[in-house]
């Protein structure tokens, strides 16, 4: 295999908090090394139109506590054809980089898969999405930020459902995956908590805030994941609910995109930098096709489309735990 002299990092997909820490960790450590390296800007999209820069580490400073990702994102519909994965190979040629770094989630990283077995192209990632949905880590790259954020909201929302007697659904993100909603269902002390992975049953919610009402319970959170299995939004939800328990004033708040912005953690800015080290190190060891992440406060790599196809299943004793809190 070819020494590697000269490494590209990119982000891809969604933003997500520690994406920056990442992205200045990857630098550094090439600084360290003494290898080259270069950012490429707006993910796969800019690969194949050949947006890259030199970085320096002296080009990533006072960047790790910046949210979003300064090398910036996009989704590409061009890198998913032949043509498309053509000419991003030939930029890379064309820049002298002989491996890649992919800071992204499931579609980035799918995208890396199929580029890595057409052109045998190096490549290490990083995963970064706040919906913690990546298998083979315990945590992805702005989760901890996203949870915080949602917690803190959550909280503020209780402030003014105690006040007005409210019921409120709380709905967070997280695609396909309860990760968000569970924990931070848990962690603000909702009074239900509605996630894909399992479907309560709009019944057995009902029951549950009858339950609070009957214990004296004059306002409520229910904490819902977009990607609910009760087949309805949160909005139908709240309707539902106002139509079998009129005694309840309900309302709704969508916290959106506000839980992939802002300033990471510090959980969040370690594992960035810990990741990107690794990253780079198992780049210049000669290894390819592989995802780092946290098992056990342990960097470890695992198979890049095991990470993919993997399911990160959610914890069911947290489950077990929230159903004892909602008592």
């Amino acid at each position: 295999m070819r020494k590697v002299k000269k490494i590209a990092v990119m982000t891809s997909g969604g933003d997500a908090p520690g994406m920056n820490a990442a992205i200045r960790s990857v630098v550094r450590t090439c600084a360290y090394y003494r290898t080259e390296c270069m950012g490429i800007y707006r993910g796969y999209q800019g690969l194949i139109e050949g947006d890259l820069v030199p970085l320096t580490a002296r080009s990533v400073n006072n960047i790790i506590h910046k949210g979003g990702t300064i090398l910036k994102s996009a989704r590409s519909k061009e890198f998913r054809t032949e043509e498309g994965r053509k000419k991003a190979f030939e930029n890379l040629k064309k820049h002298n980089v002989d491996a890649l770094v992919v800071i992204g989630g499931d579609g980035s990283f799918t995208g890396g898969v199929v580029f890595n077995k057409e052109y045998n192209f190096p490549i290490i990632g990083i995963p970064g999405t706040i919906d913690n949905d990546i298998s083979g880590t315990s945590h992805t790259l702005g989760y901890d930020t996203a949870l915080n954020t949602a917690v803190e909201a959550i909280d503020k929302i209780r402030d003014t459902a105690s006040s007005h007697n409210r019921l409120f659904f709380v709905e967070v993100m997280g695609r396909d995956a309860g990760f968000i909603a569970l924990n931070a269902g848990v962690g603000a002390g909702a009074e239900e908590i509605l996630i894909p992975e399992e479907d309560l049953g709009l019944e057995r919610m009902l029951e549950s805030l009858k339950k609070s009402r009957r214990t004296g319970k004059s306002s409520s959170i229910v904490v819902v994941s977009e990607g609910d299995k009760t087949g309805k939004n949160v909005f139908e939800l709240a309707d539902y609910v106002e139509k079998n328990l009129p005694e309840y004033e309900v309302r709704v708040s969508v916290l959106g995109h506000m839980q992939r912005g802002g300033s990471p953690t510090c959980f969040d800015r370690v594992l960035a930098s810990r990741l990107g080290v690794s990253a780079v190190e198992l780049l210049l060891d000669g290894k390819t096709n592989l995802m780092v992440g946290l098992k056990d406060n342990k960097v470890v790599a695992t198979d890049l489309e095991k990470a993919i196809k993997g399911q990160h299943d959610i914890d069911t004793e947290l489950l077990r735990v929230s159903d004892i809190m909602t008592t």
